[in-house]
């Protein structure tokens, strides 16, 4: 596929063991897995929802993806998800909280009926689940001091700048900087994002490379710091898009295609995307581009 990247940055950020445990051992998910469709699954599974008044939804507890603040379930996915549920006569998320990388295998265990979490769309994980079409892309942000005294904008003015960029240790955004011809000695590796932002307003870095989404959400509680608009880096030419979604059992074919109409309702209108998800860091720049397609994203 010429357009579009076959693993997100959410791929390699914290989630790098998870990601290897679906290569590693697709064998044992599969055997976990439900065989063919009953009534609870496939045809079924819509009118199953709608009769019984709830959806069982995985989360991570991972903000601003899908986390549980009191008693309220909050984030992009859950907040999306339930407009799409209401929308199809489903009234309650009931949430379940699980392990990153036991996501999948809980849903196939049948532990629950979708994962809410912001999952990105990779062909490992495409082999093991069934996910909607994109939900978001991930574009790529610099948080800078405020004020933005070296008026960066984008990797290239990054270079052009002759600044140090740091990145968090063993993600992608590292060979997003090495792409945009950033020198390795001009690159420094972080340990989680809190870490960048300190680096930021220390001045041990010039600005921190992340997802726009990630460092908005980072940005509340460290004033200090602004955020560039977002862009699409690019590695070998190709626009990295990191696009994420809603994973569905394998089986629920009719399911995951109802929720892909009220998806597409929603992301087909800007404004309305906007105002459901700004509360959690997403804007206009988030709105996956219809030429994006879950089948092409599962080829790699």
């Amino acid at each position: 596929m010429a357009d579009f990247p076959n693993l997100s940055r959410r791929g390699f950020l914290n989630r790098s063991a998870a990601v290897g445990g679906l290569l590693v051992v697709p064998g044992l998910l599969t055997a976990c897995s439900k065989t063919g469709a009953d009534s609870a699954d496939g045809e079924g599974a819509l009118d199953k929802l709608r009769k019984q008044g709830f959806v069982r939804v995985a989360y991570a507890d991972e903000a601003p993806y899908g986390y549980m603040e009191g008693k309220q379930l909050k984030g992009e996915a859950p907040a999306l998800h339930r407009e799409i549920f209401k929308a199809l006569g489903v009234d309650e998320l009931r949430p379940t909280l699980s392990e990153w990388d036991g996501l999948i295998p809980g849903l196939q265990a049948g532990k629950y009926d979708v994962v809410s979490a912001g999952m990105a769309i990779t062909p490992e994980r495409c082999a093991n689940a069934l996910f909607s079409e994109p939900e978001f892309i991930s574009p790529t942000a610099l948080m800078v001091k405020k004020g933005n005294p070296k008026k960066i904008t984008d990797l290239a003015s990054a270079k052009a700048a002759g600044i140090t960029v740091g990145v968090m240790a063993g993600a992608v955004e590292g060979s997003y900087a090495e792409g945009a011809g950033i020198a390795k000695d001009r690159i420094k590796s972080l340990q989680k994002p809190q870490d960048g932002a300190d680096a930021v307003k220390g001045g041990r870095v010039d600005a921190f490379l992340l997802t726009g989404i990630s460092l908005r959400w980072l940005a509340k509680t460290n004033p200090e710091t602004e955020v560039t608009e977002a862009f699409l880096p690019e590695l070998d030419g190709v626009k990295q898009y990191s696009p994420g979604g809603a994973v569905f059992r394998k089986g629920n074919e009719e399911l995951r295609d109802a929720f892909n109409r009220e998806l597409k309702k929603i992301v087909s209108d800007r404004s309305r995307y906007v105002e459901l998800l700004r509360d959690y860091g997403f804007g206009a720049t988030e709105l996956p581009p219809a030429t994006l397609k879950t089948a092409d994203l599962c080829k790699g």
